[in-house]
């Protein structure tokens, strides 16, 4: 399993996997922005939405970039929104307590959510979403 995991953490793959994770961190940082910062939405539905959108956006570029499929497997989509799940509980979790009970500020409290979800969502995508 370690050297699966090892096997798949190439520079290159891993650069990849590095740019896709900040496109994708743009773009959960615009919707909440949008959602919590400008519309005053409740914290987790705010946080939420901005999970999906780029959860959405880091299946598209990881799937042809970074993994190389050419193609759009619907099981592969499936697979990683159920990945992504854990990672939308864990960085909404995270926001909440850090705005809710600790008043850090909500940008910071959603760039250290995102970070605590990072390490699950890239070792479920290697070894589920596009195992081969």
């Amino acid at each position: 399993m370690i050297a699966k995991l090892l096997g798949w953490l190439d520079w290159t793959r891993l650069f990849r996997f590095g740019v896709v994770g900040l496109t994708g961190v743009a773009v959960n940082l615009v919707v909440i922005q949008v959602l919590f910062g400008q519309l005053h939405w409740p914290a987790l539905p705010s946080s939420a939405i901005a999970v999906e959108l780029s959860v959405v956006n880091n299946f598209i570029w990881n799937n042809w970039w970074t993994f190389g499929q050419r193609t759009i497997s619907p099981v592969r989509f499936a697979r990683f929104n159920v990945v992504s799940l854990g990672g939308l509980a864990i960085t909404s979790a995270v926001f909440a307590i850090l705005v809710q009970r600790l008043a850090v500020y909500y940008l910071l409290a959603q760039l250290v959510g995102i970070g605590a979800a990072t390490a699950w969502n890239f070792a479920a995508s290697v070894f589920w979403t596009w195992a081969t």
